[in-house]
């Protein structure tokens, strides 16, 4: 039977390790991979910058992330084989009392929410996550291609940050820079999906902590987010403002001079020529001033001809001159955008040929009589500065799942994610707001699939799409303390059985291998980001 099976992209998990001992890991040290994300916390302060400028627009920009890989063949036999004796490290507050098989209401874990990056082709995406234990409170855990860019030859993601509970732009708890990425070598240099999982380290969260008004002196050495804020104001507060601060303070003016002209009759019923002198000067006389304005020929020939009144409307004169052909061919262009209001001629000898040039403007008469008026305007302008606030460990605001390793399949586990994607029929049944979980027994047999070189994933019965990628396979969960195990990272989807929907999700299997990679992210501290100032480090 053919089988759809496609990376489901888009969950990643963040998760907090402690340093306890991980007894039955395989005693071999495994192959390992770990790169740097935001090396020091001015990396980490431009990461921040980068998603929460303009009011978090480039989070609410991101897309759910999965590579287009599309169509393998999916076999599966037999179940995966441990390397050693099976494990556990406790979450946040201790072993959880585990849920009953089947819970119709299951209150979700505090510790998912969604990772944000940056992809080596400038795109935006994010992918489910959870937090885990770890010594230090500060580890999330996900799948690698949630990290590492397969498609760009294991290229780590820029601008790594997990938000957990991401809510529509908001991030309650805060905002968490990568700073260390920890994944198995075969995936990270292969790309081999039978290890895409990663942990990641995370610097203390950063949350919005409000605006301030500071001098432009503090507003210039200040490090972070900060803007100028200019806004007008009442003519009392500006000038009760100005006579409080002086030049120097908030407020100021602007005053904008305009000059008005405006149409009038004519000052007399009937003119002597003398009398009209006078309104043909350049300032006019009284303010009045007697025009002659440009028409088109059509507005000129239904004008009346000059009486001795001088009224408004009447015909001026019309000018016909000579022009070169230059003048001609331009004037023909702002004829044609509607910028010349004149006719214009071309003479042509016995053969066609143009031989002589014209144009003809018209103009009427006008009495207009002109004014300025003064008006000024009064301004407060303040140098804002937005704070930042140490959110503290992840793992202290969140909690953290626990981990387990070589454990039996066939247990019932849940599956966290966030599903956003369509189904292979174009169906699209999740948005991706909000998660979703599915609750099963994992399979006993383990499912291949050669163009990722599966060998040994193990299946859910699961309708997420993409998105749901890198969100935890949770063991032993308790409903009531929303704590479980950690034994799995949504990894692929597929349709099994051909008909268009997603019905299976698979994850690689925690082994001694990955319980010691995960042992290493769960020993590396990591930091703070936000001073006491509310400013980001220097």
């Amino acid at each position: 039977m053919k089988r759809i099976l496609i990376p489901a992209g888009g969950a990643v998990l963040a998760t907090g390790l402690l340093a306890a001992g991980l007894a039955g890991t395989a005693t071999a040290a495994p192959d390992y991979a770990t790169d740097p994300m935001a090396k020091n916390t001015a990396d980490a302060k431009s990461v921040v910058q980068f998603w929460t400028e303009n009011n978090n627009a480039a989070l609410k920009a991101a897309k759910e992330f999965y590579p287009d890989l599309q169509g393998p063949k999916l076999t599966s036999t037999g179940a995966p084989t441990t390397d050693g004796k099976p494990g556990q490290v406790a979450p946040i507050g201790g072993e959880p009392k585990t849920a009953a098989p089947k819970v119709k209401n299951v209150n979700l874990p505090k510790s998912i929410g969604k990772v944000f990056f940056v992809t080596a082709d400038g795109e935006y995406g994010w992918c489910s996550a959870t937090s885990i234990q770890s010594k230090y409170r500060n580890l999330v855990a996900t799948a690698g291609h949630c990290v590492y860019d397969t498609d760009k030859n294991g290229h780590v993601m820029d601008n790594w940050v997990f938000v957990p509970g991401y809510y529509q732009g908001k991030a309650p708890w805060g905002i968490y820079v990568g700073k260390q990425a920890w994944t198995h070598y075969d995936f990270d240099v292969y790309e081999d999906y039978d290890k895409d999982y990663a942990f990641v380290t995370v610097y203390n969260g950063v949350k919005y902590a409000g605006p301030k008004v500071v001098t432009e002196d503090e507003f210039k050495k200040f490090v972070g987010p900060k803007y100028v804020d200019i806004k007008e104001v009442s003519d009392e507060e500006g000038a009760a403002g100005y006579s409080k601060y002086g030049p120097q303070g908030p407020y100021y003016s602007e005053t904008t001079v305009a000059k008005n002209v405006e149409t009038v009759n004519p000052p007399k019923d009937s003119f002597t020529w003398q009398q009209v002198l006078p309104y043909l000067s350049e300032n006019g006389f009284n303010g009045v001033k007697l025009l002659s304005v440009e028409v088109t020929g059509f507005e000129y020939n239904k004008a009346p001809n000059h009486t001795s009144g001088y009224e408004n409307g009447e015909k001026a004169y019309s000018d016909k001159d000579p022009i070169s052909k230059e003048q001609y061919d331009k004037l023909l262009k702002e004829k044609a955008a509607g910028n010349y209001l004149g006719d214009l001629e071309a003479k042509k000898d016995a053969n066609g040929n143009e031989i002589e040039w014209y144009s003809t403007q018209y103009f009427i008469k006008k009495w207009v009589k002109s004014s300025t008026s003064t008006t000024t305007k009064w301004f407060k302008k303040q140098y804002v500065i937005e704070l930042s606030s140490d959110a503290g460990r992840l793992g202290d605001n969140v909690g953290g799942q626990g981990f387990a390793w070589n454990q039996k399949t066939g247990q019932p586990v849940y599956a966290f994610g966030y599903p956003a994607g369509a189904h292979p029929d174009g169906d699209k049944a999740f948005t991706g707001i909000t998660p979703k979980w599915c609750y099963g027994k994992t399979s006993a047999k383990g499912f291949q699939a050669a163009k990722f070189k599966v060998e040994e994933h193990i299946g859910l019965k699961c309708s997420m799409t993409q998105g749901s990628s890198g969100g935890p396979w949770v063991l032993k969960y308790s409903s009531a303390k929303r704590m479980g195990y950690v034994n799995g990272v949504t990894s692929l989807v597929a349709d099994t059985d051909n008909n268009g929907r997603f019905d299976l999700s698979t994850s690689p299997y925690f082994d001694g291998e990955t319980a010691d990679i995960y042992k290493k992210a769960a020993n590396v501290w990591s930091g703070k980001i936000v001073d006491s100032l509310g400013q980001v480090y220097k």
